[in-house]
């Protein structure tokens, strides 16, 4: 083959061409510090880094968001839970140190009135937010656990009121005793000092104070609808004359109470003002019951009490203003006892209605299954009643859990939910003690009103004597209200601890997730760090060896264009 000088000069220009590919590669490694600039350059290079950028991209997804914004979250929740377990241990304190120490009423209420702030904080703490999202309230993280001042003005101008089932188990029935005391409390000016009828030789003023033992379900609010309350549509117009109680007994049987209306359609009232009330019900088939039980409205506890101790009321009285559903022993052995609830699959299931809210209440449809009806019209138009109904899946055992992703198919729960925490009981018990206050300021009223009155006669007279004996009666109740209270502060011990109990098992499954996440975290740290390491390694370059490379390059370079510039000054016509 003829060499020619045009074929030498072609290939020097091709090989110094190939030379500075060579070096433009290199300098673009040297700027871009990256083995490659576009995928052909080296495509199994350009595979494997596309793998280990997502593996990158979602790992630090996972470890520098997703997971630290799970501890905040959890963070925060066990700061919150802290404090509930320090509120909870200081009203187990206060209870445990003032079960033997009361001795008057002005004692008991000091105590109360340092119980209820606790109690206030209690429940404060399940309002906590995280970036505006609460953190108890489920996946309805934009709504508040208890109402504050701000739905209260909310609620001004647009009421809302509340349908809500509720189920009770056997270990909801509670106890209280009433102590009733009427005849010793009650003077007749027209006949006094002689002693009313009854009171005799046989027959003193102590021996009809008694002390009756009784049954209840407390339902989780107070201030209940009366069902006398009117029912109104969009419209403004009366639907009925009264509300609905109805409940299921653990039998099966279905009933309805409902306030009687006269032939105008208004409630029709007892002496006292209490409705009264028309019971209808059905067995579990589906078949009328002849006889329901009875069902009685008081719109006073102490006059709800007094009607079961002295048999006016043989079934359920029921009390909405205390939110109690009472009943007296006879009632509670035929339907209520363990074994009428061991052989039900329902247990007692109650529906009521609740209209009146303060700030402070905890917000139902973060615990019951139950229905809002909102005026949604404004002040002075035409009401205009929106229905929403809440926690529809209760009965399926479905929870408002939420989870985080934080690693490759992983998940970790980062809520605990109002329910597991935050029991209605606390305010409940306190309604109670509320209740025993009254009854012993009420007693310790009446024995002053009598030694005052007593002063007013002789000692021989037959007044003095009279009022006497009535105060033996008086101390007898005395004594049977303050072993009442202390019944209930004993009983309020293991209610305490039982409740601290529950939040500390609410406390150990936060932290036990948030010790999973922090060995989730270290993980996913390391994990990063490999994979950044494998990356690097994938696509960075080695600068010492690529600048020797370009270096090398760059003399190879300078030595072809030498070479080729001696090769081209001579050719064929200089030996002519």
């Amino acid at each position: 083959m003829r060499m020619t000088n045009k074929i030498m000069r072609n290939n020097s220009a091709y090989n110094i061409n190939q030379n500075k590919i060579l070096q433009d590669k290199l300098t673009n490694q040297m700027t871009t510090q990256s083995k490659i600039v576009r995928p052909s350059d080296d495509p199994v290079v350009a595979i494997r880094a596309l793998r280990l950028r997502s593996n990158v991209t979602a790992v630090t997804q996972y470890n520098d968001r997703n997971a630290k914004d799970a501890d905040q979250w959890l963070g925060l929740t066990a700061d919150a839970m802290l404090t509930v377990d320090k509120v909870l241990n200081e009203l187990y304190k206060q209870v445990s140190i003032s079960a033997d120490k009361y001795e008057t009423a002005d004692d008991l209420r000091i105590l109360m009135s340092q119980m209820k702030q606790l109690t206030a904080e209690f429940y404060s703490c399940a309002n906590v937010d995280y970036a505006g999202r609460y953190v108890f309230s489920g996946y309805r993280t934009d709504l508040p656990v208890t109402f504050t001042e701000e739905d209260m003005k909310d609620m001004k101008e647009h009421p809302i009121s509340f349908n809500i089932n509720e189920t009770f188990g056997f270990q909801d029935i509670s106890r209280v005793n009433y102590t009733g005391y009427d005849t010793v409390a009650t003077i007749d000016t027209n006949t006094f000092p002689n002693p009313p009828a009854g009171i005799n030789d046989q027959n003193s003023y102590q021996q009809t104070v008694k002390n009756t033992t009784m049954y209840r379900f407390r339902i989780s609010y107070n201030n209940l609808d009366s069902l006398g309350t009117e029912v109104k549509d969009q419209n403004g117009n009366t639907v009925s004359a009264g509300r609905e109680l109805t409940f299921t007994m653990p039998d099966g049987t279905t009933v309805t109470a409902k306030a009687q209306t006269d032939a105008n359609g208004a409630v029709v009232k007892d002496a006292d003002g209490n409705p009264v009330v028309d019971v209808t019900a059905v067995d579990a088939a589906g078949n009328a019951v002849a006889a329901p039980p009875q069902v009685m409205e008081f719109a006073d506890q102490e006059q709800a009490y007094k009607a079961i101790a002295d048999g006016t009321c043989t079934g359920i009285a029921y009390i909405p203003t205390s939110g109690e559903m009472v009943f007296a022993k006879d009632f509670y052995d035929q339907n209520f006892n363990e074994a009428a609830f061991k052989a039900s699959s329902t247990g007692f299931q109650v529906n009521y209605d609740k209209s009146a809210w303060k700030s402070g209440d905890i917000n139902p449809v973060h615990y019951f299954k139950c229905t809002e009806t909102k005026n949604i019209a404004g002040p002075g138009e035409t009401p205009n009643l929106k229905k929403t109904a809440y926690n529809t899946q209760k009965d399926e055992g479905r929870d408002q859990d939420i989870y985080y992703d934080v690693g490759y198919n992983q998940q970790i729960q980062v809520n605990s939910r109002a329910d597991e925490i935050f029991t209605h009981n606390v305010q409940r018990d306190m309604d109670d003690f509320e209740h025993y206050l009254k009854q012993l300021e009420d007693i310790e009223t009446l024995e002053a009103d009598l030694l005052k009155k007593q002063k007013d006669y002789p000692e021989d007279s037959a007044e003095y004597k009279d009022l006497a004996l009535r105060l033996e009666g008086v101390e007898k109740a005395k004594s049977y209200i303050r072993e009442n209270v202390h019944t209930k502060f004993e009983n309020q011990i293991t209610k305490y601890q039982k409740y601290m109990d529950d939040s500390r098992v609410a406390m150990t499954d936060n932290a036990t997730r948030r010790s999973r996440l922090d060995l989730i975290a270290d993980r996913l740290t390391n994990q990063k760090t490999t994979f950044k390491e494998l990356q690097q390694d994938n696509e960075g370059i080695d600068i010492t060896q690529v600048a020797v490379e370009l270096t090398a390059s760059e003399l190879t370079y300078n030595a072809a264009l030498m070479a080729t510039g001696k090769i081209m000054q001579t050719n064929l016509m200089n030996f002519i």
